[in-house]
């Protein structure tokens, strides 16, 4: 069986600045330590994504948005909020990441590779309907699941986020969806202030799990399964999406959680094997958040192994 790792080079070309934390050390960093893992990176369908067209990202973004997005790029870039920083590749690096995404989800469904990890940036899981927010432009995952269902004629999706903070973008995209079910595990309090467990979304769709930091680790790994396991209740997803925010490990600068390899091991087959059960295995994983790029590189290789 093939697993997929999917990527483009236009990635690399989203300049933030080194000092920015978003920066591209964090992707260079995956094939590094991808280098050190022969048989691991033998055993990968290497695939360089297509950039997603327009009526793709307007699956879940206004077009007037995403021309906006085009046209900051065009012009050298900028900051379209206070966060996030743009180049004139910006807005390559972003249809690429979309793209990469679904890919995957063609590849699970046509045999090529059921599971599958994008190595891209910027992020998405933040990025609202018709603003960029928090490093991300465009809901990779988020497009991901309304493609999903568009052109593949699946009924049901599972998103899981354990990115270390709320994927509020990716809720706002989907939540008026009632056929994609959201999990999201995330420090509380913590930017961006959203997730709320009482936060069901109109449909009850939503599963917030806000949680303090520095809590024992197998703790996040409890309540983020507890979560899955009530969100799918009765209800079988026929693709599973993974926000794989690397930013929950111990120590990330811009997080407090308690994660290591052992726990991004652990949440990774755990979720391989209810996929197994689910829908054939049919799980696609998109990077999010990571600020401590040796440690994403680890994380990245230990989530691979798990997938295979």
């Amino acid at each position: 069986m093939s697993i997929g790792f999917i990527s483009h080079p236009d990635c690399g070309r989203h300049d933030t600045g080194w000092s920015h934390p978003e920066h591209v050390g964090r992707l260079r960093a995956i094939p590094r330590a991808l280098r050190h893992e022969y048989d691991l990176y033998q055993a990968l369908l290497h695939h360089e994504a297509r950039h997603a067209s327009a009526d793709e990202i307007a699956l879940a973004h206004d077009r007037r948005y995403i021309d906006a997005m085009r046209d900051l790029a065009l012009a050298g870039g900028g900051r379209p909020d206070n966060d996030t920083v743009m180049s004139e590749g910006s807005f390559d690096a972003a249809t690429a990441s979309v793209g990469a995404v679904l890919d995957a989800i063609d590849m699970a469904f046509d045999g090529r590779a059921p599971r599958s990890f994008c190595a891209v940036r910027p992020p998405g899981h933040h990025a609202l309907r018709a603003h960029s927010m928090g490093f991300c432009l465009f809901g990779n995952v988020a497009i991901g699941a309304h493609y999903a269902r568009a052109l593949h004629g699946v009924e049901r999706v599972l998103v899981v986020d354990w990115d270390v903070h709320h994927g509020n973008g990716t809720q706002a995209l989907v939540q008026d969806t009632p056929e994609i079910r959201f999990v999201s595990m995330h420090q509380w309090p913590w930017y961006p202030g959203t997730g709320p467990a009482d936060d069901r979304g109109p449909h009850g769709s939503v599963f917030n799990v806000p949680l303090a930091a520095g809590l024992p680790a197998q703790t996040y790994v409890d309540a983020l399964t507890g979560a899955i396991d009530r969100a799918t209740l009765g209800w079988e997803p026929e693709l599973v999406i993974i926000s794989a925010g690397f930013d929950s490990l111990r120590g990330d600068p811009l997080g407090g959680f308690t994660l290591d390899m052992r726990e991004v091991e652990a949440l990774t087959r755990q979720l391989v094997s209810r996929a197994e059960g689910w829908c054939g295995g049919r799980l696609v994983s998109s990077l999010e958040g990571g600020y401590d790029p040796a440690r994403l590189g680890e994380a990245s290789v230990t989530h691979l192994k798990a997938l295979l």
